[in-house]
Parts: C-alpha cells; structure tokens; sequence
C-alpha cells in the first residue's frame, strides 16, 4: 500500500472506553496500520466516560474555537489531544457542551436514548473535516467506524468533494450491530443540509431516511467499501451492501496479529484507492 494518509473517524477507542469488539478494533486497526507505515490521524467523540486526567486529555487551542452550524444553530467545537504512549499513537478527540461533555454514547444512565443522535454524528462528522483541513492533512483514504460516523460518506461525496485535496480520497465504512433505536427524526434533511448541499437536493436522490437501518444503508450508499465487523448486522443491510458492489471485508476475527491485520487492511485499501 505504500506511505499513504489514513484517517480514522472512530466511536470507540480502548482504553479511553471499555473494552467491545468496536474499541479494540479501533485501537488495533489505526496501531496496525501506523506500524506498517503508513501515516494516520485518529478522531473520537470526547463521551461524558471518557476520563480526562487519568487520560491525560488537553485541549489543542489552536484548534478549537470554530462554530458548527446545524440547522441554523451554532455549536463551538473543542479540540482535545491524548496519546496512546505504548502505540506511539495520537488521539484527537471532538467534544461540544450540547453533544458530548456529561452525556454517555447511545444512551443517558437510566437507559433512554439520546434524541439527538443523529445530529450528533452530523457535528462530529463536520467537526473532524475541518479539522483535518486546519491541519492541513488531507488522506488518501477515510476509515469510519460505527453511527456516529455514518454521516461521513455523504460528506465527503457530496461536499467536501468539491475542494481539490479530497478529490481522490476514498471512504470505508465499518459496519457494526447499530444500538440506536430511534427512527431518523423529521428534520434530519434540515440538519444535514450544508453549502450546497439542501433539503430538495437531498430528496433528488432518493433515500430512505426513517429507521436506524436505514442509517447504515444511507452510509454504504455512499461508501467505496464495507468492512463486516459483526456477525450480528441485520441481513437486509448486509444485502444492500452486496448490490452496491464495492469491495467487502470480513473483520469478524479473534487472536490476529497486528502484522496480519496491517496486510489485510493494507489489502483492503489498496483494491479501494
């Protein structure tokens, strides 16, 4: 594969959450794939779990400060950095007072899902763009990882397309069992909408937008391949993915080491890019 720029859009991040099948994940691919050689940035939502101090968590001021604007409302976006010490891997973290700081994942302590959540994937989606264009690091290829990042492919594809160094970049989408129950609220065309990107132009294309499998269809209908990364995900999503024929991987695997892990998704890349 080369020395090409990989960036990963993540949800879940071991140790800054417990320990699943997603945080591992997101902690071995990007390690995987930095030690074979190539370059990496690393993004995850800053949840309300997610220990500062023990962390070691600082916000990157040079960074922070811009206004996300959804659906005509504005939200300041934080900037924090941590890094990983035994992976030599460094971790940018998006955190808001409305989105993330004192509000869990999917849902609050007493169990009811956030009725947010899918503009909460819009800000932290948003969010990452533009900081990777502050940055001035433009990859060849986008790893997402999870719902909260399922709005990254429309993003890329229909916006950010548009500016001449994400022109060729490419966009993976991990699929994962989706906790999110909730159907796609009514206004969520209102809050995805940005530059040109608008309500009507949105309806033109013809997509379902109601329920939580509809979120992960919307992402691969979008996505320049799919990485399986359960052996739970609903048929019907697994068949979407199969008719829009892009590139599959099978990532539902235990005990592999980090060399076979980097030539796999170095692999996987490469038959994308």
């Amino acid at each position: 594969m080369g020395s090409k720029k990989i960036l990963f859009i993540g949800q879940e991040i071991t140790p800054y959450v417990p320990e699943t099948v997603m945080s591992l994940n997101g902690r071995q691919i990007p390690q995987a794939i930095q030690e074979s050689g190539c370059e990496i940035r690393t993004f995850l939502p800053k949840w309300g779990n997610i220990n500062e101090r023990r962390n070691q968590l600082h916000e990157v001021i040079r960074l922070s400060g811009m206004n996300i604007i959804i659906n005509d409302t504005d939200h300041p976006l934080i900037i924090k950095v941590a890094t990983l010490q035994a992976a030599h891997m460094q971790v940018y973290f998006i955190d808001n007072e409305d989105f993330f700081q004192k509000r869990l994942m999917v849902a609050d302590k007493s169990g009811k899902e956030y009725t947010d959540n899918y503009e909460r994937s819009i800000f932290y989606v948003r969010s990452v763009m533009e900081t990777i264009k502050k940055l001035r690091w433009y990859p060849d290829i986008i790893h997402c990882q999870g719902w909260i990042s399922a709005t990254t492919p429309f993003y890329l594809k229909n916006v950010y397309c548009e500016e001449t160094p994400f022109a060729n970049t490419k966009v993976v989408y991990s699929l994962y069992d989706n906790p999110l129950s909730a159907l796609i609220p009514g206004n969520f065309k209102e809050c995805l909408a940005f530059r040109n990107v608008t309500p009507e132009s949105i309806d033109k294309q013809n997509l379902s937008l109601n329920s939580p499998t509809d979120f992960d269809k919307f992402a691969i209908s979008f996505s320049d391949g799919v990485v399986v990364s359960s052996e739970n995900i609903q048929s019907d999503v697994l068949e979407f993915a199969r008719q829009r024929n892009i590139p599959i991987i099978d990532n539902c695997r235990e005990n592999e080491t980090s060399e076979s892990v980097a030539q796999r998704f170095s692999d996987f890349y490469d038959s994308i890019y």
